[in-house]
């Protein structure tokens, strides 16, 4: 099951990095903010959740994915824990 802009997921909030330098805020909208060290929304975006598999496409162009295990976002390399 595909999770659309206006539908909610278990997923939504605020995933970091454990030093806190990189977050990624899951929006109920569908939309992702990304903060970089002190640079708020360095990077923004959508996103669609399908089962515990995360895909990003940022206003840019640039395309990510994840996949959530154990309630811990594994994205590009960096592993993200909940915060909150």
């Amino acid at each position: 099951m595909t999770v659309h802009a206006t539908s909610s997921h278990p997923y939504v909030g605020m995933w970091q990095t454990a030093d806190g330098r990189i977050r990624h805020e899951l929006l109920p909208s569908g939309r992702y903010d990304e903060a970089r060290g002190s640079r708020e929304s360095a990077y923004q975006g959508r996103y669609e959740v399908s089962g515990n598999h995360v895909e990003y496409w940022d206003d840019t162009g640039f395309t990510a994915d994840g996949d959530f295990i154990d309630d811990v976002l594994h994205h590009a390399g960096m592993v993200l824990y909940r915060r909150g």
